[in-house]
């Protein structure tokens, strides 16, 4: 099992390395005047698993629920979440994305993805590709359980 355990561990300190390359990239690309990550970041979640609260979107991002309060609440003054009283539960406020917020979700989602489709054509052979495309549902998996 120790063999396993090196691997395990070479493995995660190269996926860290390259996801944190990864991601000072995608927030270089974004212009200024644009959602912050952490911001673009909560409304996709939203986007995923609206109608959502407060307290789970802190939950599944590891950080106080006053911290992901602020994050929503500059959401909401920008017009791309709404609130509405949980009908279960009316002390609580269920999240959706409104229809501003899901052209500047997916403008966003464009523009860096197409960046990326044009990196992946010029610099990368059709097996790579494969490779990353493989990867990308595991990395998400990843992402889950840590």
């Amino acid at each position: 099992m120790e063999a396993r355990d090196a691997v395990n561990r070479s493995t995660a300190v190269a996926l860290r390395l390259a996801l944190g390359s990864f991601k000072r990239r995608t927030r270089e690309a974004a212009a200024q005047g644009e959602l912050t990550t952490p911001e673009l970041s909560v409304l996709a979640q939203i986007d995923r698993a609206a109608p959502v609260a407060i307290a789970d979107l802190a939950r599944a991002q590891q950080i106080t629920p006053q911290s992901m309060g602020a994050t929503v609440a500059s959401l909401e003054n920008h017009g791309l979440v709404a609130r509405a009283p949980d009908p279960e539960d009316r002390r609580r406020s269920l999240l959706t994305v409104t229809a501003e917020g899901g052209d500047v979700l997916h403008s966003s989602r464009d523009a860096i993805s197409d960046r990326m489709a044009a990196a992946l054509g010029e610099s990368f052979t059709d097996a790579e590709v494969a490779v990353l495309a493989a990867a990308a549902p595991l990395l998400e998996r990843l992402s889950q359980r840590f």
